[in-house]
């Protein structure tokens, strides 16, 4: 054998009660289990790691990850292998940069600068889903990436492409090529669609349209996994689109980021569970994510109203410069509730900056609008405008408008997994980006209690390997890869904060993927063990 982990406590994946055993790795997989107490010899290896006192659990899946070219740029990327996660899933909220061609790729690096940066430091040597997933491959001279990526065809970049950025229904020709776009991508080893319901052009498409995208991705066995239409005012009947919408369709349903925030969602948790539950005994395929924490995180444009961003970011722009169109701009966000905002009038001291492209703007980070706009001694909504075209639309956001109580009970059902919707730009990023899976092991397992440690770490692997179709991941199971975490749940705790957000975990000495230290006593090692993970389509 390559490896053995003594002595550890194995906490399988599956939510059943945790034992210990000597655990023996060979050729990157799970070759040997031994429950303590076993007969005969115990497995021996080249090397013999001690793991009494320590957890092991399948590697953690971020099912919501925006690390689309953090994993390019970043042959380090603690920020999610010091958490334990071996796989990401990419392209999310409708928006990343496959299927694309010049255009679009232009037009999409300029509306999600605030997510991965402008993309000046990327090669854009890939136009289509397969030569994005072709690219993680070959990364860093071949070696690959920290951890391993699956990728969704983003609906978003998709209408971008075969439509623009036109508020209108697609023509047929056009829905024709859109549903050409997500068949090669599925084809090509995406594991679904997703989409960004409140963000343009992808907020553009009506249920007529989605569905017939969502039939494609049935056919070729994948999930769409939509950031519906508002998380305020009319979340529940969102939710219940998205469901209605996929039943239609035929096709499996994750739902990105699932919460209820805002004042108008106060303590209405229990509704969503009983609209899923509903669902789920009705026979629909249903799964969600969520984020253990409060705050959300985008960017300042994603609150303007849609009609702001038809024709595409210029377009933006040239309505900001405008007095008359800003005042419109300014009357649908703090009057009437932008559809940006969730259909509810936004209150700016709960936006604060998180991060801005431009240094010269770096005062404002860390401050909500309200406080910037009262140290200058002007409206909240000169400053936010002046944020925008002076940043060119590249500032991020935390947006506190969470409730905790929404967030415990959400993350108790049994279709949740975990999800970081970790945005790794900015001076002072979400911790969600560095803390989520400590967060969940830590604060909601060992000090709450909302889930015992073994349904907490099924909730963040078997569960989400389940809804990717992976068959030989998210288990400690003899035969399967192995993407393992050893963590000592006497202490594993997110070391992330509002104040530091990119402090690193505690608790987690060692992560392997494919056998293969990438944390090891508790420092990252040099090692690239990551791929791209290719949907079941790509195989068939």
């Amino acid at each position: 054998m390559d490896l053995v982990l003594r002595d550890a406590l194995v906490v399988d994946g599956t939510g059943e009660p945790s034992y210990r055993a000597d655990v023996a790795l060979d050729g990157g997989r799970i070759a040997e289990i031994r429950p303590e107490g076993s007969p005969g010899p115990r497995p021996t290896a080249a090397r013999t790691v001690d793991a009494d006192g320590l957890a092991l659990a399948p590697g953690f899946i971020d099912m919501h990850a925006h690390s689309d070219l953090a994993l390019l740029r970043d042959p380090d990327h603690s920020a999610k292998a010091a958490q334990g996660v071996t796989l990401e899933v990419l392209g999310q909220d409708g928006l990343s940069y496959a299927p694309v061609d010049d255009r679009t790729l232009a037009e999409v690096r300029r509306s999600i600068t605030g997510w991965n940066g402008d993309g000046s430091d990327i090669d854009f040597d890939w136009r289509t889903v397969g030569g994005y997933l072709d690219r993680l491959d070959r990364n860093f001279g071949g070696q690959g990436i920290a951890v391993n990526a699956a990728y969704l065809i983003p609906q978003g970049t998709v209408r971008m492409y075969a439509v623009g950025w036109d508020d209108r229904p697609a023509t047929d020709a056009e829905l024709t090529r859109m549903r050409e776009l997500v068949d090669q991508g599925m084809r090509e080893g995406a594991v679904g669609m997703s989409s960004g319901l409140t963000y343009t052009p992808g907020m553009y498409a009506d249920d007529a349209e989605l569905t017939e995208l969502c039939r494609v991705v049935a056919r070729r066995g994948g999930y769409y996994c939509p950031h519906h239409r508002s998380y305020g005012a009319g979340a529940l009947e969102a939710y219940e689109e998205m469901v209605r919408l996929t039943h239609t369709a035929g096709c499996a349903l994750h739902l990105a980021h699932a919460t209820m925030n805002f004042g108008v969602n106060k303590g209405k948790a229990p509704d969503l569970v009983a609209l899923l539950d509903g669902a789920l005994a009705a026979g629909s395929d249903i799964s969600l994510d969520t984020y253990p924490y409060t705050p959300g995180c985008t960017t300042l444009v994603a609150m303007l109203p849609s009609w702001a961003s038809e024709g595409g970011p210029e377009s933006v722009l040239t309505r900001l410069e405008h007095p008359a169109s800003a005042e419109k701009i300014r009357h649908h966000l703090e009057v009437l509730g932008s559809d940006g905002c969730h259909g509810v009038p936004i209150e700016w001291d709960t936006i604060e900056i998180s991060g801005v492209s431009a240094p010269h703007l770096g005062e404002y980070v860390g401050r909500t609008v309200a406080e910037s706009a009262r140290v200058r001694g002007e409206e909240p909504w000169v400053t936010a405008r002046r944020l925008l075209t002076e940043d060119r639309l590249g500032t991020t956001i935390l947006q506190h408008v969470g409730h905790e109580e929404n967030v415990q009970q959400i993350m108790r059902h049994p279709v949740h997994t975990g999800g970081s919707d970790g945005i790794l730009q900015g001076d002072k990023p979400h911790p969600r980006a560095y803390g989520t899976f400590p967060q969940y092991l830590g604060r909601y397992a060992r000090e709450l209690g909302i889930l015992t440690l073994e349904e907490c770490v099924a909730h963040l692997t078997s569960r989400p390997a389940a809804r990717l179709r992976l068959a030989d991941r998210g288990l400690v199971r003899e035969g399967y890869r192995a993407d393992l975490v050893l963590f000592d749940p006497e202490t594993v705790a997110a070391g992330s904060t509002f104040e530091e957000p990119r402090t690193l975990p505690v608790g987690i000495p060692h992560v392997l993927i494919d056998g293969r230290f990438v944390i090891e006593d508790g420092k990252r090692t040099s090692v690239l063990a990551g791929k791209a993970v290719r949907g079941a389509a790509a195989t068939v």
